[in-house]
């Protein structure tokens, strides 16, 4: 394998209990996205005793970050572990959050390129006054063409580089809305792992949303009050609530004339944030039955609507969803739906092949690699200083800390308010030392840049513009180059790891 992972621990996981039999409603069959051999895997969803494993993601562009595909292979692999503990059907579901309005967020992608450097590329960016339209509803447009160019231009080789280009090509076009594109690629794409994708905007999900959804606006206020006093209660736990709460408006978003809008109360009725539209309840039930489309979930009522809609044992999530999660426990409690267990998602960083050959040469570790300010880069060349400086720098450090020490305790003996006075003069000996082993370092690092580039094209590819691997590199760069191999092998590492963290809070009860 030309690749390893590195993973970061997953916490004791204490077993989610199964949910009562029941199954899907027939009518969401429809809403599952198609692709080869998923319809078995719904019908199996289908069946009384069957439960899912759910996690989703907003709309990506090629795919999103690589974090989109940890969250939906860490589903298909606690799935795999429940399923062998209850003896009981469990699907993995990956929920197409496609009612998303944050363009700038689904717009974007980024991939390394042949010489290991990051490219980063935005079909669009959105104006203030445009409205905040519904990934669903936004078209790709032409800009898709040139992202698509881009791709085929810099995208680095591999033995699978073709197949993920036809790929991309087969979804990504200027016909397909941001969301549709993301919705039938990921489907196809995970269908080898046994996920299934769920178009939460479909009309069958809007239909099972509404009545649900009609709910949560008329217990608004009740709702808002006991968010605030949740949110009050993590805070003295000292948690983060991850979401601001008790401003009054309610969980639901109707699409309106300035987009997609949250509905807030207004006397016996109701009126859109930003554009002011107003309904009575007649009115918001009408449009729940005519329009169903037009209305979505806020980031705290969506997990409950997708825990009313399946039949969920546990949600793969995010760290910022793990932040958010508990605080929507009273929403659950007023709509009457049961809580599904939240479960972090896997998290690692692909190490491949190239990288490793780096650490090898210059014997050091990722960490090392990885930490800010070019630590490794002037750490190897620093070996190569001479002697002679060497020595007088090591000496000039012992001696500032010395002799300003010395100066200090005198000072406090002659007058106390000289102390601070001295104790600033020795941190700037102490920083001219520094600047002087700095500048030596500098040069040799110019004479050294060829060789030492490969730190730099090691240090993109796990750590891209100082951020997480898996939150910049999308899916086409480990795409071109390892295929289904990288999926499968998050799955198999994931798996390990579910089943020790299950293990692990077995042991402890």
């Amino acid at each position: 394998m030309s690749f390893r992972l590195v993973a970061t621990p997953i916490a004791p996981i204490v077993p989610p209990e199964p949910p009562a039999p029941g199954g899907i409603a027939v009518g969401l069959r429809e809403a599952f996205v198609p692709a080869d051999g998923t319809a078995a895997l719904v019908d199996r969803l289908q069946e009384r005793g069957a439960v899912a494993v759910t996690t989703g993601q907003q709309p990506g562009l090629f795919g999103g970050p690589l974090y989109t595909l940890h969250k939906a292979v860490s589903a298909a692999a606690l799935a795999a572990e429940l399923a062998a503990a209850w003896g009981r059907p469990v699907v993995p579901v990956f929920w197409l959050a496609g009612d998303d309005h944050d363009l700038a967020e689904a717009a974007g992608a980024a991939w390394l390129d042949e010489e290991g450097g990051l490219v980063r590329h935005v079909l669009r960016a959105r104006r203030p006054s445009d409205p905040l339209t519904p990934m669903s509803r936004e078209l790709l447009g032409p800009e898709v063409s040139y992202a698509v160019a881009a791709l085929e231009r810099t995208l680095r080789s591999g033995p699978h580089r073709e197949a993920m280009l036809a790929w991309v090509r087969r979804h990504w076009h200027p016909d397909a809305t941001v969301a549709g594109a993301f919705a039938s690629g990921m489907a196809e794409l995970l269908a080898p792992l046994g996920v299934v994708c769920f178009d939460s905007t479909h009309p069958a999900a809007k239909r099972a949303m509404a009545p649900l959804l009609l709910e949560a606006a008329g217990h608004a206020a009740e709702l808002d009050a006991a968010l605030a006093v949740r949110a009050g209660q993590l805070r003295d736990a000292g948690a983060d609530p991850g979401v601001a709460v008790g401003d009054g408006a309610s969980l639901v978003m109707v699409e309106g004339r300035d987009g997609r809008d949250r509905l807030v109360p207004q006397g016996a009725g109701w009126s859109l944030r930003r554009s002011g539209e107003r309904f009575d309840q007649t009115e918001l039930e009408a449009l729940a039955q005519a329009r169903a489309d037009r209305l979505s979930p806020n980031v705290l009522l969506r997990p409950v609507l997708e825990r009313a809609l399946l039949p969920t044992a546990a949600y793969v999530a995010g760290p910022r969803e793990l932040r958010y999660l508990p605080l929507a426990e009273p929403v659950y409690l007023r709509l009457g739906v049961p809580v599904q267990r939240p479960v972090p998602r896997w998290s690692g960083i692909v190490v491949e092949a190239q990288a490793d050959r780096v650490l090898a040469r210059f014997g050091a570790s990722i960490e090392e690699l990885m930490a800010d300010g070019a630590a490794l880069e002037r750490r190897v060349v620093r070996h190569e200083l001479p002697p002679l400086a060497t020595q007088a720098l090591a000496a000039l450090g012992e001696a500032t800390s010395r002799h300003y020490g010395d100066l200090a305790q005198v000072a406090a003996e002659v007058d106390p308010t000289l102390v601070r006075a001295l104790e600033g003069l020795g941190r700037r000996a102490a920083w001219a030392a520094d600047r002087a082993e700095r500048k030596l370092v500098t040069h040799l690092l110019r004479r050294r840049a060829l060789e030492l580039a490969q730190v730099g094209r090691a240090r993109t590819a796990l750590r891209p513009d100082g951020a997480p691997q898996e939150r910049v590199l999308g899916i086409p760069t480990f795409g071109a180059r390892h295929g289904g191999t990288l999926a499968a092998a998050v799955r198999d590492a994931a798996r390990v790891a579910y089943g020790a963290a299950l293990e692990a809070a077995a042991a402890r009860s």
